[in-house]
């Protein structure tokens, strides 16, 4: 799952970006309101935690730009405005939870879990192709039962071409599904990721089909 992670303190969005990688989520780290906007713009996310004291803008109107277009897509107000007007402004802009600084690392995965819960009607959230399933809230794999562990980066692979199955995926949109700032993927990257998983999922009867000039294709042995 990808997050949006809006924090114009350096050493606070490095440390956070840390957490939420070890929680087994996908992050982008903005800066400003500006790089902000230009990423929910162009790519998909599952939540943002925005700060509110931005060097370019107030959060609030990134906020409130965001739900004028009608954006769905799930905010957590992570500030250090801890007043009630603040607090309860955020909320009727259109935020889903709200938190102030400082805080305690447990209580902010506990609540990102809550949010992405919500925003899910409260199920699991499990996509899977014949014997795989992948639970999105908890970043598990199983096959037949089993778990499956996977890095990261490997993972996200799998989730692109899970949220697709059936189809086609890119090469292009698979690498901007794993891009992070200031993080580049190396040219061959995607090739190599896809090797590896490719060998994990093969005794299982799950094979990634690659589609020169196209994509990638995941498949059970029994498909056609």
């Amino acid at each position: 799952m990808r997050i949006l992670l809006v924090e114009d303190d350096v050493v606070l969005g490095d440390g956070l970006s840390r957490s939420l990688r070890d929680w087994g989520f996908d992050v982008t780290l903005a800066e400003t309101g500006g790089y902000a906007g230009g990423a929910l713009a162009t790519q998909p996310y599952d939540l943002v935690i925005l700060d509110l004291g931005l060097p370019d803008m107030d959060g609030r109107d990134l906020l409130r730009r965001l739900r004028a277009r009608k954006s769905a897509v799930p905010v957590l107000i992570l500030t250090a405005r801890d007043g009630l007007d603040d607090r309860v402004g955020g909320l009727e802009l259109g935020a889903d939870d709200y938190m102030t600084k400082p805080f305690e690392l447990r209580e902010l995965e506990a609540r990102i879990r809550a949010i992405l819960r919500r925003s899910r009607g409260g199920l699991n959230h499990n996509i899977g192709l014949g014997p795989l399933i992948m639970h999105t809230l908890e970043q598990t794999i199983s096959v037949n039962g089993v778990p499956l562990a996977l890095p990261p980066r490997e993972y996200g692979v799998l989730e692109a071409l899970l949220l697709q199955s059936g189809r086609v995926v890119s090469k292009d949109s698979i690498a901007q599904r794993l891009a992070v700032r200031a993080e580049e993927l190396a040219d061959n990257a995607i090739e190599v990721y896809v090797h590896r998983l490719r060998k994990r999922l093969e005794p299982w009867g799950i094979g990634i089909r690659t589609l020169r000039g196209l994509g990638y294709l995941l498949e059970t042995s029994g498909d056609e």
